[in-house]
C-alpha cells in the first residue's frame, strides 16, 4: 500500500530532505569515513518525521448521525463529566485522547452537521497530561451542531506540538469523517457531549479516527 502523507507535512519534509541532503554531501566531501553513520542517522530522523505526517485512507464503518467517532488517534486518558466553561458553561461528558509522537496527527469531524462556534486560543506548551493544559495551552475549540445536538471538539497542543492547524469555519457544513485538523507532532483532542450520551469507550483503550465509535447520542 502507497504511503499517503499529509498536505501539512510537505515543506517540512522537503526541507528537512534538503538539510540532510545538504549534511551528508558536506560529510562527504571533509569527513568521508563518517558518511555511514551519518547517513543512517538522517534516514532514522527523517523516517520519523515521515511517520508523524502519514495519512491512512480511513472508511467510516457506516454513516450515522447518532454515532461519535473518534476524531483522532490515540489513547482515551479522560472520561468523566465536568463544566464546560468557554461555550456551553454547563456540565458535559468529556473525553480525552491523548495523541503520543507515533500516531497519527490527523483530526477529522467526529459528527456531521453546522459549526456553530470556532475559535483560535494562543497559550502554553504543557504537557498534555498536565491538569491546565486543556485551559492555558495553545488551542482551538470548534462546536458542531448536529441535529440540534452540539458537540465540542477542542485540538490541544502539547510539549512537542507547536502548531494546530483547523480548516472548519463558522457556518461551515461539515461531514462526518472528513479532515478538520491537524495537530503536527501530536498531544490531545478533548470532546464534550451531552450527559445523556453512551460512552462506548474506557479509559486507557486505544482509538483510531474513522474506526472507533467513542459513543451514541
Amino acid at each position: 500500500m502507497r504511503l499517503k502523507i499529509h498536505k501539512e507535512g510537505y515543506k517540512i519534509l522537503t526541507g528537512l530532505g534538503l538539510f540532510f541532503a545538504v549534511v551528508n554531501f558536506l560529510v562527504f566531501w571533509y569527513f568521508p569515513n563518517a558518511l555511514q553513520v551519518v547517513g543512517i542517522v538522517s534516514m532514522v530522523l527523517f523516517l520519523l518525521v515521515l511517520q508523524f505526517f502519514r495519512n491512512p485512507n480511513r472508511e467510516l464503518i457506516l454513516t450515522d448521525d447518532n454515532i461519535v467517532y473518534a476524531p483522532a488517534d490515540g489513547k482515551i486518558v479522560t472520561i468523566e463529566e465536568v463544566v464546560e466553561n468557554e461555550y456551553f458553561k454547563t456540565k458535559k461528558l468529556q473525553v480525552s485522547i491523548f495523541m503520543s509522537p507515533v500516531n497519527v496527527h490527523v483530526n477529522r469531524n467526529p459528527v456531521s452537521g453546522t459549526v456553530n462556534y470556532y475559535k483560535y486560543h494562543p497559550g502554553k506548551y504543557l504537557v498534555a497530561w498536565h491538569p491546565k493544559s486543556s485551559t492555558e495551552n495553545e488551542r482551538t475549540t470548534t462546536v458542531i451542531n448536529n441535529n440540534g445536538e452540539e458537540i465540542l471538539l477542542r485540538q490541544i497542543a502539547g510539549f512537542l506540538a507547536k502548531r494546530i492547524v483547523n480548516y472548519v469555519e463558522v457556518g461551515q457544513e461539515v461531514e462526518q469523517g472528513k479532515d478538520m485538523g491537524f495537530i503536527k507532532f501530536g498531544s490531545r483532542v478533548d470532546l464534550y457531549l451531552p450527559l445523556n450520551t453512551k460512552i462506548e469507550v474506557e479509559i486507557g483503550q486505544k482509538v483510531k479516527g474513522n474506526k472507533t465509535i467513542l459513543a451514541r447520542l
